[in-house]
């Protein structure tokens, strides 16, 4: 079925809805942390875990509005069918971090909504450039990506098995869509391009921490 720019702008719209108002996205797959026990934390690993898991929720809230500005202005339709899939699954990944977040007493990070435009803005100028590069920067995002969460496995509480388990198979997906990207003939960024998108990410991390 063909859609027009409305329709097009009203998924748009719901997906952004999904991601942004809390627990209104449904993940397809169940949590890896549901078999696991809940642990015991003193204050400070509390405020630990919940600060590396904002970060993460916050990374995945990035991760739909990036593919939603790229499948947006893809040019080739396989390309934007690889978009679409990649940020359904992304969907599974925010409802995890989402319910680890409340389940350490938390929330999601109030700046989402600043970093859901931007990171739009950025896909969808990638898109309307070309699909390589629309292709290389999902592949750049995602190894940032993986690099912060082995990062969060190993910075989490010794105890914290719950997060570290969302975390994990989160890599391991992370992975698989920064293959897909260059498999599907995405541009490998420079290694001066990698360490700018660094320093930007750096921006990101800090500010969700706490907020």
């Amino acid at each position: 079925m063909l859609l027009n720019k409305l329709d097009k702008a009203v998924l748009q719209l719901d997906r952004a809805l999904q991601t942004l108002v809390p627990k209104a996205a449904k993940a397809d797959r169940p949590s890896p942390a549901h078999p696991l026990p809940e642990a015991e934390f003193s204050a400070s690993e509390r405020r630990h875990a919940v600060g590396l898991m904002r970060i993460n929720h916050t990374g995945e809230v990035c991760a739909q509005a990036l593919y939603a500005g790229q499948a947006t202005t893809a040019k080739l339709a396989t390309v934007r069918a690889e978009m679409e899939h990649a940020a359904d699954e992304e969907i599974d990944h925010l409802v995890w971090c989402e319910e680890r977040l409340y389940e350490l007493g938390s929330r999601p990070s109030i700046l989402n909504p600043f970093f859901y435009g931007a990171s739009f803005c950025i896909g969808a100028g990638a898109g309307l450039i070309s699909d390589k590069l629309s292709l290389g920067f999902v592949a750049a995002t995602e190894d940032q990506v993986c690099l912060h969460l082995d990062k969060h496995m190993a910075a989490l509480p010794a105890q914290d098995q719950r997060s570290r388990a969302v975390l994990s198979q989160m890599h391991i997906d992370e992975a698989k869509h920064k293959q897909m990207a260059l498999d599907s003939g995405g541009y490998e960024f420079p290694k001066p391009v990698m360490q700018v998108m660094t320093l930007v990410s750096k921006v990101m991390t800090q500010s969700t921490y706490r907020i």
